[in-house]
Order: C-alpha cells, then sequence, then structure tokens
C-alpha cells in the first residue's frame, strides 16, 4: 500500500512524533510505500504551554516527512489535500490524541474521501483528560469521516463506541517505545548525575495536574528514611510550577527530590530511566501512557494508579504495582514493599515477559488487514 501518515514527525518534539517515526519505518520494513504528512504549525504559541515546540536533540529515525498542516489554519487543509491528490495514497492513518486536531483531520479526511482515499484512526485518546465542554462536539466532528479505527486501551475502546456505535475497530496495546537509545549501566548513570543514595525512583513526562506528581511529592515524605531512596522528577512543566515546587520545599523529604525542569533531549532518555529501580506514574486520570512503554524498552518495573488503561498494561505484582489514584500513602506503601520485598529482580522479570505482547509487528498487522477489510488492496 501507499500510505501517508498524518500527525506531528520530527522536528516536532514529543511521544507523538517517536511514535510517527516507529511506525513509519515498521511499514516500510514491510514492504509499503510511506510518506508523512506533518504540521508546520501544532499549535499557535499562546495555546502550547511547553518552552517550544520543536526538538532540540537529533532525529533517531530519518523519515520522509512533508510540513503542510497547521492546526488552525484552513488553507494549509486544502493544500494537503492538493498535495495527497498528487500522490495518490491509498490510505491515510492519522495519529488522534486530542479534540483540538478534529476540524484539521476532519476537513483533510472529507476532501480525500471525495477522491477515494480512506482513512483510519490511530487513537490515544477519544475524551482527553482535562475536557473542555466544546470537545464532545469536536471530537464527533472529528470522528464523523474515519472509516475505521485503532484504540489501544478498553478505556479508549468504550470512549469510541459512545461517539461511534458503529465503529469498525481493532484494540491493539501501545507498542513499546524502542527508539531511544541502549540503556546505560546504572552505576554510570547515577555517577553521572550525582546520586549517591542507594535506591532512585523515576517520574518521566511533562507535568500537568493530571499526572499526579504532587501525590509522589506527597508520597515521598511517607518512605522510610532509612531505605535512602532518592526521587527523579523528569520533564517540562506545562502547569502548576511553583505549586510542586512548594510542595517540595516544604516537604521533610526535600533533599531526597530532584527535579528536572525540562524536556529531556532523545540522546539524554536511557539516562533517568537506566539510573532507577523502577519508573512511578501516579496520574490521577488516563488512558495509556507512553511513558510505560520506554519504561518497558529499558526493562524497567513501574508502579502506576488504577485508572484508564494502565492495569491493562502493568499487571499488578508482575510488572509493578497498582495502586489507587490520589492517595499518597498507597503510592508510599507500593514504593516501600518494592525495596523491602526485593521485587525489582522478580518484575524485571515480568516486564521482560509482557513486554513481547506490545510489538509493532501486531500494529502493522491490524492496519494490514485493515487494508483487506477496506477493499484496499484489490482496488490497486
Amino acid at each position: 500500500m501507499r500510505i501517508v501518515l498524518v500527525g506531528t514527525a520530527y522536528p516536532m518534539r514529543g511521544g507523538i512524533a517517536h511514535y510517527t517515526a516507529l511506525l513509519y519505518r515498521k511499514l516500510t520494513e514491510r514492504g509499503h510505500e510511506v510518506h508523512a504528512l506533518s504540521f508546520k504549525r501544532q499549535y499557535p504559541s499562546f495555546l502550547f504551554p511547553g518552552k517550544t515546540q520543536e526538538d532540540e536533540g537529533r532525529e533517531l529515525i530519518p523519515m520522509d516527512s512533508t510540513p503542510i498542516l497547521d492546526s488552525i489554519g484552513p488553507w494549509s487543509w486544502f493544500k494537503a489535500f492538493l498535495w495527497l491528490k498528487k500522490l495518490k495514497p491509498d490510505l491515510l492513518i492519522f495519529k488522534y490524541w486530542l479534540p483540538f486536531f478534529a476540524p484539521c483531520y476532519a476537513a483533510v479526511a472529507l476532501l480525500a474521501k471525495t477522491i477515494g482515499i480512506r482513512s483510519i484512526y490511530l487513537c490515544d485518546n477519544i475524551i482527553p483528560h482535562e475536557p473542555k465542554r466544546i470537545e464532545p462536539l469536536l471530537t464527533r466532528i472529528g470522528l464523523k469521516y474515519i472509516d475505521a479505527f485503532i484504540v489501544q486501551s478498553r478505556s479508549v475502546q468504550n470512549d469510541l463506541l459512545k461517539f461511534r456505535p458503529e465503529a469498525r475497530f481493532r484494540l491493539v496495546p501501545h507498542p513499546v517505545y524502542e527508539i531511544f537509545p541502549p540503556a546505560l549501566s546504572k552505576e554510570a548513570s547515577r555517577k553521572k548525575l550525582g546520586i549517591t543514595e542507594d535506591h532512585v525512583i523515576t517520574y518521566f513526562g511533562f507535568i500537568r495536574p493530571y499526572k499526579g506528581v504532587r501525590v509522589l511529592v506527597e508520597a515521598m515524605a511517607q518512605i522510610p528514611e532509612n531505605l535512602n531512596v532518592r526521587l527523579l522528577i523528569c520533564g517540562e512543566f506545562y502547569e502548576g510550577r511553583e505549586d510542586i515546587l512548594s510542595r517540595i520545599e516544604a516537604s521533610p523529604a526535600k533533599n531526597r527530590i530532584t527535579v528536572y525542569d525540562q524536556f529531556i533531549p532523545n540522546e539524554d532518555v536511557p539516562l533517568y530511566f537506566s539510573a532507577a529501580e523502577v519508573i512511578v506514574l501516579p496520574y490521577l486520570s488516563a488512558t495509556q501512557s507512553g511513558i510505560v512503554q520506554i519504561a518497558y524498552h529499558y526493562e524497567k518495573p513501574v508502579i502506576v494508579s488504577r485508572v484508564g488503561g494502565l492495569p491493562e498494561v502493568v499487571p499488578a505484582g508482575k510488572a509493578g504495582f497498582v495502586v489507587d489514584p490520589d492517595d499518597p500513602k498507597a503510592l508510599a506503601e507500593a514504593i516501600t514493599a518494592f525495596y523491602i520485598q526485593k521485587k525489582e529482580e522478580p518484575f524485571t522479570q515480568g516486564v521482560r515477559e509482557e513486554k513481547k505482547k506490545y510489538s509493532w509487528d501486531r500494529m502493522t498487522e491490524a492496519i494490514e488487514d485493515f487494508g483487506k477489510e477496506l477493499d484496499i488492496y484489490e482496488s490497486q
């Protein structure tokens, strides 16, 4: 098939761009002709809470990407259609994660449909973590003209069926983020970071209230001091910076918490995962998390909250612990149990087994199956 991936791509930064690159590589390896239709402007600057929308690290997987789309520029949507009309792809695959992009995506999908191009949504979310009143309408618009859907958790599946009960879909879990450089030794990572404590736990990802970093800071004060645990909070603040920093300053554990307030460059990602025994994601809401899949890439156990699809990908007692959300005491007890019960080795082995389920082959096979169901192969 001739396939166009629609979504964020390098030099735009973040997990969506990494996902696009990995999918591009895998589909190309399986013999498909793949192109990427990306954004020249993903968000207006006044709507973007971070410091920059561009990746300051190096491109890890080179790909054929054409930046045309402006999320709020209708002329760019028509320009993208003209580009598609000339390219004549068989299939568009949209990476969908926010209703904000629904008008742009719906316009491109509808225009493409007029010349016989079929469309698939690859859904991270249907309902956003922090919904706004207009978003159900935007979601209905965004889903309307799409032929098929790939959802990555049962939570997202259920949300999809609320809006499109008749939807043709596949449930395929989020594959492992195997784009990042290899792991370092624990000793080398800690030496480079200047860590002297016996144990390290890492939170990784951008910081907003729904990510629950506040809960993790509160939990640190309840972890026995003699365990000698250091917490690394690695990621750029999008919201709530002063609140989190003031909570850290007031915490009796403040000398055991380190904050790296920045977007972590691709080449530095191994440092913060390799230094830790366990990754902690104390989310207050979620569908799934790409951070779990980075942790699995580095074969690190994970402690997550019991929200959305997280318990689906972190089997409790096998690859990590699952705790109730917004419960610092329960989170502290799980972290303490991880060390007291010496769970690093058995959980790491559990991760090695679990990550086999999250292959890119499963994702690409689902796309190829849709190609057959939508009569794309037959029409070539």
